[in-house]
């Protein structure tokens, strides 16, 4: 059916079939041989169904030759018997009353079904409404308590600026904290910690999400651990700077308050000389201003601005600026005009320019590009004090830490040598503990069985006695208690749709008044495909994902897209935009009413989000347990195809239909990194992935696509080989 049905579409579309993509001509004749396809009156069902394909496409030139096209394409499947035929209707000679023959009576009320359980009284219902509205008012107090307390924390946070005198970095070496806790809202996250931290290693710190990383570099940003001495400046990159008029070079440069209070006395002080000479000239002398005092005052300040060589200081902050991707012109902007994740990257900046004694970063990758991130790379190198480094990236930390720091079961335990170093000592560690465990527990239960044995035998009595004391002096060995595996189990979708999934075809774009972005792209996705796209932040890449999901239209060309496929997005928004006030399973049901509280319960399991986690208050969890939550929202009605884009905050927001757009870097850590890459292997469905996280993308996708200069094209290696290709230019 499907051979005479192509012969028939080739032969009314001429040669105009030949210059369409194949997957387009394949798809429409897929639909006109469905055997359910239905014409209608003159290949009016034909019309409604492809009409705007065939224009768009090309196959025609506009809708009234459609019109045609389909009309007569509507004939010739019928002459070779395609067209289902339509059951005989035949018309009624006079009306008919449906009512004839029954008692002219009022039809009898249908009894009322009983209900199972008590009947709500108005009254009842109004007081589960006010518990209701306390309930949400009490969540919504909880929760700007909490807002309160972390920002009277951020305003408790000492400022950090340039200290040329060394203040911290000549006479602080190694920090040793000893004994210290660490809690939030009344949970305890490290008990009787102890760590010490040496001048000049670089730390990993790792763990899962929730175990209280983040609460632990604040508390030591805050100085809040005893054992830091006050001199020590700490400062933790958490939040993005405040926008402003101010340059993004200048914004970095300020943090250097004593070479800008040395300008502007420099300033102050040629004024008042100029001004003093201008009144020699008239003859006036003023008594008040000594002009040998203002010379002598000037050579100081000359002086100590060479001395903390404040010539190089706006050269060293563009070096810096240039490395996180910021152009000359960029770096001359004012920060209000940035995004939020340009901002971080200033402050990111700022922190590198003024090189404190300690430096804390939080997932200092998520907002950079592989260009940016390369560079960062390779100074954090050099770096020349102690820094403490959270981050989900394996290969980040096995090129940057000297020590892992790993955060499990209120304790912090540390570990020389890089990620991959510590993960095989770990693993030794705990094939150790384990053999130890199971021999002590076998010399116990031995032991234990001769004294029950021999208990109240009198010949024995005295080996008894020598078996209770060895079996003192035993001890105990701990029983390893592992973390529940984390899982990312997508939903298998129920049905498969036919090719093409998603096509486009000559497709160019360009924002209104804008020059083109992307000119004449040729690409499909289908359920099969395994691929991700790299290139630098700004290139495009986010525009191509909208195109995708359908947000934004080709200026020129098509882009189709399957009517059957599901298309969900998830991105930066859908985590800031959780309800934090109210908890994972209440969130569920009011996004998915009527639905079992079991299967909701179900699916959240599904992401890791079970037992008392699907019922904490949300602003109580962690980066990564929301964005489990939100998983679990976009992927409840069973997406045919994954898209996943590293975390720029620069996505777009639902379309009607279920593609995912995944913003998952700055929310998994390792671990959940590992689960993310197994759920992605087993999913089956096509995946498309823009990220910089090797491990992610080696572990989970087969095609490597390169984003440049207003094209696509595959690239022919592994992400390695284009890793090193960056770093060759």
């Amino acid at each position: 059916m499907t051979t005479v049905a192509s012969s028939l579409v080739h032969d009314v579309l001429g040669r105009r079939a030949e210059d369409v993509d194949r997957p387009i001509i394949d798809y429409i004749i897929n639909v006109l041989a469905d055997e359910d396809f239905d014409f209608g009156d003159d290949g009016e069902g034909a019309f409604d169904a492809l009409g705007e394909l065939l224009v768009a496409a090309g196959c025609v030139t506009d809708f009234d030759e459609c019109r045609s096209v389909c009309s007569t394409l509507a004939e010739k499947f019928g002459k070779h018997g395609l067209v289902k035929a339509k059951p005989t209707v035949r018309s009624l000679a006079a009306p008919v009353r449906m009512d004839d023959g029954m008692d002219e009576g009022q039809a009898p009320k249908k009894k009322q079904e009983a209900i199972d359980g008590p009947v709500l009284t108005e009254r009842d219902r109004a007081k589960l409404d006010r518990r209701k509205r306390k309930d949400e008012r009490q969540r919504e107090q909880q929760y700007q308590m909490h807002l309160a307390e972390m920002e009277a924390a951020r305003a408790g946070m000492p400022v950090v600026t340039v200290n040329h005198d060394g203040g911290g970095g000549a006479n602080i070496k190694d920090l040793h904290l000893e004994g210290f806790n660490v809690s939030v809202g009344g949970r305890d996250l490290i008990v009787d910690g102890s760590v010490t931290l040496t001048f000049g290693r670089h730390y990993g710190l790792i763990g899962r999400n929730g175990t209280g990383k983040t609460t632990f570099l604040r508390h030591l940003a805050m100085h809040a651990i005893d054992g830091i001495p006050n001199s020590c400046q700490i400062l933790h990159v958490e939040q993005e700077v405040a926008g402003d008029d101010t340059s993004a070079l200048q914004c970095v440069v300020n943090t250097d308050i004593e070479r800008s209070q040395l300008l502007e006395e420099e300033v102050r002080l040629l004024a008042q000389q100029r001004e003093l000479e201008l009144e020699e000239a008239m003859g006036k002398s003023n008594e008040e201003i000594d002009k040998d005092a203002i010379g002598l005052r000037l050579q100081e300040v000359y002086k100590r601005l060479e001395f903390i060589d404040a010539d190089s200081a706006e050269s060293r902050a563009a070096s810096i600026l240039a490395g996180l991707s910021f152009s000359p012109e960029m770096q001359q902007k004012a920060t209000k005009t940035f995004s939020g994740g340009w901002r971080m990257r200033i402050a990111l900046a700022r922190a590198l320019f003024i090189e404190p004694d300690l430096l804390l970063l939080d997932e200092p990758t998520n907002h950079l590009d592989l260009h940016a991130v390369l560079w960062l790379e390779s100074y954090l190198v050099k770096w020349p004090k102690t820094c403490i480094i959270v981050s989900h990236a394996r290969e980040f930390l096995n090129s940057v830490v000297t020590d892992i720091l790993h955060l499990h079961g209120q304790k912090l335990t540390a570990y020389k040598g890089d990620y991959d170093t510590y993960e095989r000592t770990r693993i030794e560690q705990l094939k150790n503990q384990q053999k130890a465990f199971e021999s002590n527990e076998r010399s116990r239960n031995h032991m234990q069985a001769f004294i029950d044995k021999f208990r109240y035998n009198a010949k024995r009595a005295a080996l008894v006695q020598s078996r209770i004391k060895a079996l003192d002096r035993l001890g105990h060995v701990d029983e390893i208690v592992n973390d529940p595996d984390y899982k990312f189990e997508f939903p298998t979708p129920d049905d498969r749709p036919g090719a093409p999934i998603i096509s486009f075809s000559d497709a160019s774009f360009g924002y209104p008044g804008g020059p083109l972005l992307f000119k004449n792209l040729n690409f499909g996705i289908d359920l099969d495909s395994r691929i991700a796209m790299v290139g630098p932040n700004g290139i495009g890449k986010s525009t191509i994902l909208k195109l995708i999901a359908g947000e934004l239209q080709p200026t020129s060309g098509t882009v189709f897209r399957s009517a059957k496929v599901r298309i969900a997005v998830f991105s930066q928004h859908h985590v800031d935009g959780l309800d934090l006030t109210s908890n994972p399973l209440l969130y569920m049901m009011r996004c998915f009413p009527g639905v079992p509280e079991q299967k909701l319960r179900s699916h959240l399991g599904s992401f890791g989000v079970t037992g008392n986690l699907a019922l904490q208050p949300m602003y109580t969890l962690s980066g990564g347990q929301k964005s489990r939550v939100a998983f679990a929202k976009i992927t409840f009605k069973k997406p045919h195809i994954i898209l996943l884009d590293e975390p720029s905050n620069h996505l777009a927001s639902h379309s009607p239909c279920c593609y995912i757009l995944f913003c998952i870097d700055n929310y998994v850590d390792l671990d959940a990194v590992e689960a993310l890459i197994q759920g992605l292997v087993i999913f089956q469905g096509g995946i498309l992935m823009v990220s910089h996280d090797e491990h992610l993308i080696s572990g989970s996708v087969d095609e490597l696509w390169v984003v440049s200069e207003g094209k696509i094209a595959p690239f022919h290696g592994t992400f390695q080989d284009y890793k090193k290709l960056l770093q060759s230019h």
